[in-house]
């Protein structure tokens, strides 16, 4: 079974594409939290038969039957930045076996903290829709639901409005100096003249 912080996450509120009976190999579920989304990861690995699958977002990645190493990785793309995720699997004792996901060559639990230092997230409900935006504090890029914006950045008194739209709404995201060097530049999201309190996801 996987162990640790890199542990899979089993929901069963959500129907996916595919049918769950066919997945009797089923050992690991992740979910990552990329600029474009929240992407889910489930793998498959039949000790008896050898065979290794990986699903992201539903659809299959990789298939591999009659693998006689039963240890190893299965690296793949997620996300439409293709970003590098790697399964490790690990024989434990006997034939127990525990499996670990990689993102960017980094354990799930560091590229999720290294990733809540370098973007900020907030989710919002408008006419009737939730929106996820994300901003990449490296680039200035701005994601919303999957897809990157067209952004237009202006410099004003206190700092800079990172400008764009979601649907007929005005957004910017707004960056000012802490006065803090721990703190650095804080972020806040400004929809229609509304500040949206920023998620942790």
């Amino acid at each position: 079974m996987a162990s640790g912080d890199d542990s899979p996450v089993f929901e069963d509120d959500e129907s996916p594409p595919y049918s769950l009976e066919k997945m009797t190999d089923l050992v690991a579920v992740w979910e990552v939290a990329l600029s474009d989304g929240v992407h889910k990861i489930e793998f498959e690995h039949g000790t008896t038969s050898g065979k290794r699958v990986v699903y992201v977002d539903g659809k299959e990645e990789i298939r591999k039957e009659w693998m006689f190493k039963l240890v190893g990785k299965e690296t793949f793309c997620v996300g439409a930045a293709k970003t590098k995720a790697t399964i490790n699997i690990d024989a434990v004792s006997g034939f127990a076996y525990e499996y670990t996901l990689e993102i960017n060559g980094k354990s799930l639990k560091k590229y999720m903290e290294n990733r809540s230092k370098t973007t900020n997230t907030w989710v919002l409900h408008l006419n009737g829709e939730d929106f996820r935006v994300v901003l990449e504090k490296d680039t200035m890029d701005v994601w919303c639901n999957g897809k990157k914006m067209e952004t237009a950045g202006e410099f004003v008194d206190d700092g800079t409005e990172t400008h764009f739209s979601i649907g007929n709404h005005e957004c910017y995201i707004k960056a000012v100096s802490s006065g803090k060097r721990k703190e650095g530049i804080i972020h806040t999201l400004i929809v229609d003249d509304r500040e949206i309190p920023e998620t942790s996801c």
